[in-house]
């Protein structure tokens, strides 16, 4: 028992030598500046231009044969299309994944698998 006390009373003095030896190592100076020290100029923020928002789609719309094709892209990647036929109801086509596949939407809306995008190469 007398054994554990010692250790503790070491232990107690250790921390008590080492605490002030701390909070001066935190509550040090920082050097001083030197004298010819000058401030930089005032550097306006960027202005958002239209190509630098990329959270809002770009539309295409081409026409031909009667039909209207609504391209959407972002950052320049072709994701959706709306099919606007000359005589029906008009249809989106989406893409399934990175590979090119297209799935149609249309009266009948297939089954939709989820899936994300972890890594991109």
């Amino acid at each position: 028992m007398r054994k554990i006390y010692n250790h503790l009373a070491v232990l107690l003095a250790v921390i008590a030598v080492q605490l002030p030896l701390v909070a001066a190592a935190e509550t040090a100076k920082p050097p001083p500046l030197p004298a010819d020290l000058q401030a930089l100029e005032e550097i306006p923020p960027p202005t958002l231009g239209s190509d630098q928002n990329a959270d809002e789609p770009e539309i295409t719309i081409v026409k031909k044969n009667g039909e209207t094709i609504e391209e959407y892209r972002i950052g320049g990647e072709l994701y959706m299309m709306k099919v606007t036929p000359a005589h029906g109801v008009p249809y989106y086509m989406h893409k399934e994944d990175q590979n090119g596949g297209w799935l149609m939407d249309g009266p009948n809306q297939p089954l939709s698998i989820p899936k994300w995008m972890l890594f991109r190469f």
